[in-house]
């Protein structure tokens, strides 16, 4: 019979061995049994037994040349299925795939975990800037248009205590105050779109617009991204945002009514 004392062994068991996988999963693709450690916190004996464990399971492999660690592709059929089995998934794929096919840029769908957004999928247009975002990538949301579109169904307190206070910033043109957040939010809910140029990265720009679910909730949201010369303030060359408010919009829209939105 499982003691509480076993039981707690075994679900840090589980967390360490997580915190391996989470650690393989940083910057750099392959890492040596001390990088992991000084990562986790954890013992350098610990880690290589945590490491031969999930080497056996499939979930990490390791060089035969070099020795250093990377996550296995054993991984992919879970993140494959827990992926195509999210509702918000499937329903944006295909609207996704069209959007960026139509508008030449990157279109992405993502939702809330926690303090920031996790992205769903990608899809690149002809015109995108090169894009290293992924599916389970993480983005801040106060500095993207479709962090902007989750935060909508987030009170002002409540947001406050998520984000914390003062927002990070990743360009000089973040925004960092939450008062201005705020007002950012709530032309969102007006217009039912939200704009952000430069804020996470130079020279590019986005526009986004939530997804509802049959409760009216936002559960998600989608966004076009590409350079700012096209998206950032309504006046570049191909003078291409008001097209673009409307085809981002319609596409939300196609998604929420595929979720059950009335």
């Amino acid at each position: 019979m499982a003691t509480r004392g076993t039981d707690a062994a075994t679900n840090q068991s589980v967390e360490r061995a997580v915190s391996v996988l989470r650690a393989l999963d940083g910057g750099r693709p392959e890492l040596r049994v001390s990088d992991v450690a000084e990562l986790t916190g954890l013992g350098s004996s610990t880690t290589s037994r945590l490491l031969s464990t999930l080497e056996r399971l499939d979930m990490v492999e390791r060089d035969p040349v070099s020795n250093l660690y990377r996550l296995s592709l054993g991984l992919l059929p879970l993140a494959a299925t827990a992926t195509n089995r999210h509702p918000v998934h499937r329903a944006a794929r295909m609207v996704l795939q069209g959007l960026a096919t139509r508008t030449g840029l990157g279109a992405n769908v993502a939702v809330r975990r926690g303090g920031e957004l996790m992205f769903l999928c990608n899809f690149e247009g002809t015109r995108a800037p090169k894009s290293y975002t992924q599916a389970g990538h993480t983005a801040p949301l106060h500095a993207t248009s479709i962090g902007k579109c989750l935060l909508g169904g987030i009170a002002p307190k409540e947001r406050r205590r998520l984000l914390g206070d003062p927002l990070d910033a990743h360009t000089e043109y973040t925004t960092t105050s939450h008062d201005l957040l705020d007002a950012e939010i709530e032309t969102v809910r007006r217009t039912g779109y939200a704009v952000e140029a430069e804020e996470r990265a130079l020279g590019r720009a986005s526009l986004a617009a939530p997804v509802r679910d049959a409760s009216g909730e936002i559960v998600a949201a989608i966004s076009l991204w590409g350079p700012t010369s096209v998206l950032g303030d309504g006046s570049g060359t191909e003078g291409q945002r008001p097209a673009l408010v409307r085809e981002v919009i319609e596409a939300a829209d196609a998604i929420s009514q595929a979720l059950g939105a009335l």
